[in-house]
């Protein structure tokens, strides 16, 4: 089987590389998009982040789409179910991916609350014991979006002293132990109990601009904020004028309103702003296991047998799968 390994980072060709070895009976090729993007003869395509629309879909070969992690918002799946092209994530509790953004999460808050920048920025100057930070033992946090990640990270903060809430779109799903679990519709009741929110909501359009002018306004002035979701739950402006304001007191990112961003954006420069370069995910754990079960689904797809993790399910797939 021909399989292309899409991606616009140049930093994945290592990672289709290793794919190659661990799938060794069939041919791996590395595309850098948009300049080298060839699907001729391609019946699976793996993608990092890229955007997966119809000039991917409607190659008639294509039959599989495999995304390098959680999130899907990059592929056309009505598209893709439309012209019978299965498509699989991966699973954040079985790669190792849950562990890591949640680790991730908690360094941002970490950083912000102990004011990491303006710490690095004393020491550069010779100023001692200063600045002042918040610890986050008593604090309350509130996380939204309990998936894997979203779990895992409330159970790691409570273990830091913190009273944990939880936001999910059916509260009746519960969450974790000791986690006070809110519905979607509680979310601005959510927010106002607490001092640190982290947003670790898988992203759409029913949830874009989730934290608007109001749910920012309904939180605790000077609370800080850690997105390492999706940039679009958050809108640029509201960001810039909560921060400027103090209403929030501030943001850690690993994720933007574009991708990759501009690293002089003037919202970069604040000092009260941790950021990251989407990294909450790449680490050695994580890349391991997505590699793995990456290959199984490919190898499984191969055999006419269906992957694991499929988010759609075509009436008339290209290739039927059993």
């Amino acid at each position: 089987m021909r399989i292309a390994f899409i991606s616009q980072n140049p930093e994945y060709r290592a990672f289709a590389e290793r794919l190659a070895e661990r799938l060794s009976a069939h041919s791996v090729l590395f595309q850098q998009v948009p300049s080298e993007l060839n699907l001729e003869g391609i019946q699976a395509v793996m993608t990092a982040g890229t955007r997966v629309g119809r000039n991917v879909l409607e190659q008639p070969s294509v039959g599989f789409i495999q995304t390098i992690g959680t999130g899907f918002d990059n592929v056309d799946v009505a598209a893709a179910t439309e012209l019978g092209v299965w498509v699989a994530n991966l699973r954040a509790n079985v790669t190792g991916n849950a562990e890591s953004v949640a680790e991730h999460a908690i360094l941002l808050l970490l950083s912000l609350s102990r004011r990491l920048r303006l710490a690095e920025e004393a020491l550069r100057q010779g100023r001692w014991a200063t600045p002042t930070g918040s610890s986050l033992f008593g604090k309350v946090a509130c996380v939204v979006g309990l998936g894997d990640i979203g779990s895992l990270l409330a159970t790691r903060l409570q273990a830091l002293g913190m009273r944990v809430m939880g936001v999910r779109e059916h509260a009746d799903k519960g969450g974790p132990e000791g986690v006070q679990v809110f519905g979607a519709n509680a979310l601005h009741q959510a927010l106002r109990e607490a001092d640190c929110v982290v947003l670790a909501a898988r992203a759409g359009e029913h949830n874009r601009d989730l934290l608007d002018e109001r749910a920012i306004a309904a939180m605790k002035r000077g609370a800080l904020l850690v997105n390492i979701a999706r940039g679009s739950l958050v809108k640029l402006e509201t960001l810039e004028s909560a921060l400027r304001s103090g209403q929030l007191g501030g943001v850690g990112l690993d994720v933007f309103w574009e991708e990759p961003v501009d690293p002089r954006h003037p919202l970069l420069q604040l000092p009260q702003v941790v950021a990251t370069p989407h990294v909450a995910g790449v680490t050695d754990v994580n890349l391991a296991g997505s590699l793995e079960w990456a290959a199984r689904n490919l190898e499984a797809y191969a055999r006419g047998e269906r992957p694991h993790f499929l988010v759609n399910s075509p009436r008339k797939p290209r290739s039927p799968l059993t």
